[in-house]
Protein backbone atom coordinates (compact mmCIF):
# COMPACT_ATOMS: atom_id res chain seq x y z
CA UNK A 1 0.00 0.00 0.00
CA UNK A 2 3.03 2.32 0.66
CA UNK A 3 3.82 2.19 -2.70
CA UNK A 4 0.27 2.86 -4.37
CA UNK A 5 0.57 6.02 -5.86
CA UNK A 6 -3.30 7.47 -7.06
CA UNK A 7 -5.55 10.64 -6.21
CA UNK A 8 -8.12 8.56 -5.62
CA UNK A 9 -6.51 6.20 -3.22
CA UNK A 10 -6.13 7.25 0.08
CA UNK A 11 -2.77 7.39 1.07
CA UNK A 12 -1.17 4.93 3.66
CA UNK A 13 1.72 6.37 6.01
CA UNK A 14 2.64 3.35 7.69
CA UNK A 15 1.33 1.27 10.82
CA UNK A 16 1.96 0.66 14.27
CA UNK A 17 2.76 -2.29 16.14
CA UNK A 18 3.19 -3.46 19.94
CA UNK A 19 2.03 -6.12 21.93
CA UNK A 20 -1.28 -4.65 23.17
CA UNK A 21 -1.94 -2.23 20.30
CA UNK A 22 -1.60 -1.89 16.68
CA UNK A 23 -2.60 0.67 14.08
CA UNK A 24 -2.68 1.92 10.26
CA UNK A 25 -1.89 5.25 9.94
CA UNK A 26 -3.83 6.89 6.78
CA UNK A 27 -4.65 10.55 5.32
CA UNK A 28 -7.45 12.20 7.06
CA UNK A 29 -10.43 13.01 5.05
CA UNK A 30 -12.49 15.65 5.87
CA UNK A 31 -16.22 14.92 5.08
CA UNK A 32 -16.01 11.00 6.17
CA UNK A 33 -17.31 8.05 3.87
CA UNK A 34 -19.64 8.56 0.91
CA UNK A 35 -22.40 6.33 2.65
CA UNK A 36 -22.42 9.41 6.04
CA UNK A 37 -23.51 12.17 3.11
CA UNK A 38 -25.62 9.83 1.41
CA UNK A 39 -28.00 9.27 4.33
CA UNK A 40 -27.89 12.67 6.08
CA UNK A 41 -30.67 15.04 3.94
CA UNK A 42 -28.47 18.21 4.78
CA UNK A 43 -25.19 16.61 3.44
CA UNK A 44 -26.82 15.15 0.59
CA UNK A 45 -28.92 18.39 -0.55
CA UNK A 46 -24.86 20.04 -0.11
CA UNK A 47 -23.60 17.14 -2.57
CA UNK A 48 -24.70 18.65 -6.19
CA UNK A 49 -24.63 16.67 -9.50
CA UNK A 50 -21.20 17.65 -10.70
CA UNK A 51 -20.03 16.77 -6.90
CA UNK A 52 -21.52 13.12 -7.56
CA UNK A 53 -20.38 12.89 -11.53
CA UNK A 54 -16.73 13.43 -10.14
CA UNK A 55 -16.24 10.90 -7.53
CA UNK A 56 -18.21 8.27 -9.75
CA UNK A 57 -15.17 9.17 -11.94
CA UNK A 58 -12.42 8.80 -9.56
CA UNK A 59 -13.59 5.78 -7.95
CA UNK A 60 -13.76 4.59 -11.88
CA UNK A 61 -10.05 6.05 -12.12
CA UNK A 62 -8.98 4.00 -8.92
CA UNK A 63 -9.71 1.04 -10.07
CA UNK A 64 -8.56 1.56 -13.25
CA UNK A 65 -5.18 2.24 -11.50
CA UNK A 66 -5.67 -0.77 -9.36
CA UNK A 67 -6.59 -3.14 -12.21
CA UNK A 68 -4.42 -1.75 -15.25
CA UNK A 69 -1.15 -0.27 -13.93
CA UNK A 70 -0.46 -2.38 -10.64
CA UNK A 71 1.39 -5.53 -11.14
CA UNK A 72 0.35 -8.20 -10.16
CA UNK A 73 -3.24 -6.26 -10.41
CA UNK A 74 -4.88 -5.43 -7.16
CA UNK A 75 -8.71 -6.16 -6.78
CA UNK A 76 -10.13 -4.48 -4.03
CA UNK A 77 -13.10 -6.85 -3.57
CA UNK A 78 -14.98 -4.44 -1.37
CA UNK A 79 -16.22 -1.53 -3.05
CA UNK A 80 -19.09 0.23 -1.25
CA UNK A 81 -20.40 3.72 -0.16
CA UNK A 82 -18.75 3.13 3.05
CA UNK A 83 -14.94 2.65 2.12
CA UNK A 84 -14.94 5.32 -0.35
CA UNK A 85 -14.21 9.09 1.74
CA UNK A 86 -13.74 12.37 0.62
CA UNK A 87 -12.27 15.42 1.15
CA UNK A 88 -13.35 19.11 1.56
CA UNK A 89 -13.12 19.39 -1.86
CA UNK A 90 -15.72 16.14 -2.62
CA UNK A 91 -12.85 14.46 -4.37
CA UNK A 92 -13.12 10.58 -3.87
CA UNK A 93 -10.33 8.33 -2.18
CA UNK A 94 -11.15 4.56 -1.97
CA UNK A 95 -10.19 2.87 1.01
CA UNK A 96 -10.07 0.29 3.25
CA UNK A 97 -8.03 -2.44 1.42
CA UNK A 98 -8.28 -5.07 4.41
CA UNK A 99 -9.52 -7.97 2.23
CA UNK A 100 -7.84 -6.66 -0.93
CA UNK A 101 -6.08 -9.46 -3.00
CA UNK A 102 -3.10 -9.68 -5.93
CA UNK A 103 -3.92 -11.22 -9.12
CA UNK A 104 -1.28 -13.98 -9.34
CA UNK A 105 -1.00 -15.46 -12.77
CA UNK A 106 -0.10 -18.27 -11.28
CA UNK A 107 -2.27 -19.32 -8.93
CA UNK A 108 -5.99 -19.84 -10.09
CA UNK A 109 -6.83 -17.56 -7.48
CA UNK A 110 -9.57 -19.17 -5.34
CA UNK A 111 -10.77 -17.54 -1.90
CA UNK A 112 -13.66 -17.63 0.86
CA UNK A 113 -16.35 -14.97 -0.07
CA UNK A 114 -15.44 -11.54 1.36
CA UNK A 115 -17.14 -8.08 0.86
CA UNK A 116 -19.78 -6.37 1.65
CA UNK A 117 -23.65 -7.54 1.16
CA UNK A 118 -25.45 -5.53 -1.81
CA UNK A 119 -22.26 -4.81 -3.71
CA UNK A 120 -21.14 -8.09 -4.22
CA UNK A 121 -21.08 -9.64 -7.26
CA UNK A 122 -23.65 -12.30 -7.74
CA UNK A 123 -21.46 -14.89 -9.17
CA UNK A 124 -19.75 -15.11 -5.83
CA UNK A 125 -22.95 -17.02 -4.73
CA UNK A 126 -21.43 -20.36 -6.42
CA UNK A 127 -17.64 -19.75 -6.90
CA UNK A 128 -15.24 -17.99 -4.97
CA UNK A 129 -12.73 -16.48 -7.78
CA UNK A 130 -11.48 -13.35 -7.75
CA UNK A 131 -11.27 -11.33 -10.68
CA UNK A 132 -11.45 -7.69 -11.62
CA UNK A 133 -15.02 -8.36 -12.25
CA UNK A 134 -16.08 -8.61 -8.92
CA UNK A 135 -14.89 -4.73 -8.47
CA UNK A 136 -16.44 -3.49 -12.09
CA UNK A 137 -20.04 -5.11 -10.54
CA UNK A 138 -19.43 -3.31 -7.32
CA UNK A 139 -18.52 -0.22 -9.17
CA UNK A 140 -21.85 -0.11 -11.30
CA UNK A 141 -24.05 -0.43 -7.54
CA UNK A 142 -22.10 2.04 -6.43
CA UNK A 143 -22.76 4.68 -9.70
CA UNK A 144 -26.19 4.22 -9.06
CA UNK A 145 -25.92 4.57 -5.31
CA UNK A 146 -24.63 8.19 -5.97
CA UNK A 147 -27.14 8.87 -8.77
CA UNK A 148 -29.97 8.00 -6.74
CA UNK A 149 -28.69 8.93 -3.02
CA UNK A 150 -29.13 5.55 -2.02
CA UNK A 151 -28.26 1.64 -2.49
CA UNK A 152 -30.30 0.92 -5.53
CA UNK A 153 -31.50 -2.59 -3.54
CA UNK A 154 -34.38 -4.20 -5.82
CA UNK A 155 -34.05 -2.02 -8.26
CA UNK A 156 -31.28 -4.32 -9.34
CA UNK A 157 -33.24 -7.18 -9.73
CA UNK A 158 -35.52 -5.58 -12.22
CA UNK A 159 -32.60 -4.89 -14.80
CA UNK A 160 -32.09 -7.58 -17.24
CA UNK A 161 -29.18 -8.71 -18.07
CA UNK A 162 -29.69 -9.68 -21.50
CA UNK A 163 -31.50 -6.32 -22.54
CA UNK A 164 -30.24 -2.64 -23.04
CA UNK A 165 -32.56 -1.25 -20.38
CA UNK A 166 -34.43 1.27 -22.29
CA UNK A 167 -37.42 1.27 -20.25
CA UNK A 168 -35.67 2.68 -17.61
CA UNK A 169 -35.80 6.44 -17.32
CA UNK A 170 -33.49 9.05 -15.82
CA UNK A 171 -36.06 10.58 -13.80
CA UNK A 172 -36.83 6.84 -11.94
CA UNK A 173 -32.98 7.14 -11.17
CA UNK A 174 -32.52 10.43 -10.05
CA UNK A 175 -31.89 11.57 -5.98
CA UNK A 176 -35.17 13.77 -5.32
CA UNK A 177 -33.67 15.49 -2.86
CA UNK A 178 -31.35 17.53 -5.62
CA UNK A 179 -32.91 19.88 -8.27
CA UNK A 180 -33.59 18.91 -11.50
CA UNK A 181 -30.72 18.55 -13.32
CA UNK A 182 -29.63 20.88 -16.33
CA UNK A 183 -29.96 19.06 -19.98
CA UNK A 184 -26.10 19.38 -19.94
CA UNK A 185 -26.02 17.33 -16.91
CA UNK A 186 -29.05 15.13 -17.73
CA UNK A 187 -27.33 13.74 -20.39
CA UNK A 188 -23.95 12.70 -18.49
CA UNK A 189 -26.15 11.68 -15.96
CA UNK A 190 -27.97 9.18 -18.40
CA UNK A 191 -24.74 7.95 -19.79
CA UNK A 192 -23.14 7.36 -16.44
CA UNK A 193 -26.60 5.42 -15.23
CA UNK A 194 -26.04 3.31 -18.73
CA UNK A 195 -22.64 2.44 -18.25
CA UNK A 196 -23.44 1.27 -14.70
CA UNK A 197 -25.97 -0.92 -16.21
CA UNK A 198 -23.31 -2.54 -18.13
CA UNK A 199 -21.33 -3.24 -15.03
CA UNK A 200 -24.44 -4.89 -12.77
CA UNK A 201 -24.89 -7.24 -16.03
CA UNK A 202 -25.39 -10.98 -14.50
CA UNK A 203 -22.63 -12.56 -16.66
CA UNK A 204 -19.78 -11.49 -15.34
CA UNK A 205 -17.62 -11.73 -18.86
CA UNK A 206 -20.41 -9.15 -20.49
CA UNK A 207 -19.02 -6.30 -17.53
CA UNK A 208 -16.78 -3.52 -19.18
CA UNK A 209 -12.82 -3.51 -18.08
CA UNK A 210 -12.73 -0.71 -15.60
CA UNK A 211 -9.95 0.95 -18.24
CA UNK A 212 -12.93 1.46 -20.72
CA UNK A 213 -15.35 2.60 -17.87
CA UNK A 214 -13.00 5.43 -17.08
CA UNK A 215 -12.52 6.27 -20.47
CA UNK A 216 -16.07 6.47 -21.12
CA UNK A 217 -16.65 8.80 -18.10
CA UNK A 218 -14.33 10.86 -20.05
CA UNK A 219 -16.90 11.53 -22.55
Amino acid sequence: MTEIRHRNIVKFYGFCSHSQHSFLVYEYLERGSLATILSNDTLAGEFGWRMRMNVIKGVADALSYLHHDCFPPIVHRDISSKNVLLDLDYEARVSDFGIAKFLNPDSSNWTEFAGTYGYAAPELAYTMKVTETCDVYSFGVLALEVINGKHPGDFLSSISSSSPNMNISLDQVLDPRLPYPSFDIQSKLTSIMNIAFLCVDKNPNSRPIMYKVSQLLCM
